[in-house]
């Protein structure tokens, strides 16, 4: 398809580059500590050094300006350094979910056409009989990366040539959707440190701070922590392999400061705090997004780890934040999503497309210098979600999620399109319902499904407890319509690959259940 060019919006400085980021984090602070793994530790001058060996890897292999480097690595420093190097010289970086399996494996390739893939293990003849394209191993890739970056370093030798611009493509970031194929969310450069340093700033990351990470890196929530601690100087951890049962171990020994988290993570998190006795790891915020956290979990972070913040956020990959909850006010306005972030704008529209004024519920719409330019290779739902504002021909993301603005402009999430319905002649959200068997003690996620016509509205939750507790419970917290039919337990809730309740597989747990 060659080079992809979008408009970076206003606001976006000329050399906003991803790898510019690691650059100025080299000259700032070279013997930092940058990114940490189960392996070990690189400082910030080292991460610039391989990145750089990597970047010549890559040229002296054919790939250049705009083509794909697809990667199906764990979250190890190696990704980190192989993003950064296939930024210098213009190439976009996929990465995709070490669990992916051929059944979707080749749908992302035949989507991206990579120009070159790397991966590890038994991964390598996996892929190579779904591509065309050259497969490595990253173990001998980096065996090379190794040896050119330490003659590099003897020789004084130039980097790989880029003359990358801030609106070519860096990054394909592969999510579900309604389709049974992911789609690829098209990031240039621009937009994607403008969001990063937007980010940092609302979060107010410090150079001192450890990130505590446990995503994988294609996630966007997971890449997006290596940019953040870049730009503030300060360390990541890459946690994504580590075990749950040192989950607060590893914390306390990495001096963790900062741990973004889901649902799932944060009720994980809480469980494993009431259980210790020594001195809880030094967490002083924790970042939530995706879905809502219970407050039943809010109040226990809160109570094992003293002083911390629990900072609520809202966004999607299509503008990577919309909102944060400013860290000092994470007690107040309890049921927002926070603020847009500087720079942006949200808009609340109707079904007329006309904007809603503080109070009324509608579409969220987003503008601003972080909104993305589209899916990539889909130019169908490219147009159905990125709109030209008929006033000022500006880009808007039509989220398809839906909300309120107060007065004072902050973000109040309602659900999505697809999680209202009606039911008993009341409208509701799964939102709402999900939150209710969240507040149960005992229950670590929960997913709704909307009644049909074959099948009432059903519940599943992860949990120990008995289906007729959880809707005996519920009834005490719910009007009667919203107290689910049907109830079905499992030990572990089926997700899919990108984080998200697999909607599929739950309803077939319900299958031949009409109540």
């Amino acid at each position: 398809m060659g080079v992809i060019h979008a408009n970076p919006g206003p606001g976006v400085r000329p050399g906003a580059l991803i790898h510019s980021l690691l650059d100025e984090a080299v000259a700032d602070a070279p013997d930092a500590h940058a990114v940490r793994d189960a392996a070990g530790v690189w400082t910030y001058a080292r991460l610039g050094e391989l990145s750089r060996a990597a970047a010549a890897w890559l040229a002296a292999r054919g790939v250049g300006r705009g083509d794909r480097v697809l990667v199906q690595l764990p979250s190890i420093r190696e990704t980190v350094a192989l993003f950064y190097g296939a930024s210098r010289i213009g190439a976009v970086f996929v990465p995709v979910n070490p669990a992916m399996k051929e059944f979707h494996l080749g749908a992302v390739i035949g989507n991206a056409e990579p120009a070159l893939v790397i991966t590890t293990g038994e991964r390598t003849g996996v892929l190579a009989g779904l591509t065309s394209a050259p497969v490595h191993d990253l173990g001998s890739v980096w065996t090379e990366v190794e040896r050119a970056a330490g003659q590099g370093a003897r020789e004084g030798s130039a980097p790989a040539p880029d003359g990358v611009r801030p609106d070519d493509v860096a990054v394909l970031i592969y999510t579900s959707g309604s389709t049974a194929a992911p789609k690829a969310v098209v990031c240039p450069h621009a937009q994607v440190v403008f969001a990063t340093r937007a980010l940092v700033g609302e979060l107010g990351y410090r150079a001192d701070d450890v990130v505590f990470c446990r995503f994988p890196l294609s996630w966007d929530y997971g890449l997006y922590k290596v940019l953040m601690t870049c730009a503030a100087r300060c360390e990541i951890v890459l946690a994504d392999a580590e075990s749950d049962l040192v989950l607060l171990r590893r914390m306390r020994e990495t001096g963790a400061t900062v741990v973004p988290i889901v649902p799932s993570l944060a009720a994980m998190i809480a469980t494993l705090a009431r259980r210790e006795t020594g001195a809880p790891p030094p967490v002083r915020m924790f970042t939530n997004t995706g879905a809502a956290l219970p407050p039943a979990t809010i109040e226990a972070l809160r109570a094992a780890f003293p002083g911390v913040r629990v900072v609520r956020q809202f966004g999607q990959t299509e503008c990577k934040r919309i909102s944060v909850m400013p860290p000092e006010e994470d007690r107040e306005r309890p049921d927002a999503v926070g603020r847009p972030l500087p720079g942006t704008r949200v808009l609340i529209l109707g079904e007329d497309g006309r904007e809603l004024p503080p109070g009324q519920v509608g579409e969220i719409v987003v503008t601003g210098p972080h909104v993305m330019p589209g899916y990539w290779r889909a130019p169908e739902v490219t147009a159905r979600t990125f709109r030209r504002d008929p006033a000022t021909g500006e880009t808007r993301l039509h989220t398809g999620d839906y909300g309120s603005l107060d007065a004072d402009g902050y973000l109040y999430f309602e659900g999505r399109r697809d999680d209202m319905f009606k039911r008993k002649g009341i409208r509701m959200s799964t939102i709402e319902i999900e939150a209710a068997a969240m507040d149960l003690p005992g229950v670590r996620a929960a997913a709704v499904l909307p009644p049909t016509a074959d099948r009432d509205l059903a519940l599943c939750v992860e949990t120990e407890l008995e289906p007729h507790v959880v809707l005996r419970e519920l009834a005490r917290r719910l009007e009667p319509a919203k107290v689910p039919a049907l109830c079905r337990t499992v030990t572990d809730l089926p997700l899919t690959l990108h984080g998200k309740n697999e909607r599929a597989s739950l309803a077939a747990l319900f299958e031949g259940s009409t109540r």
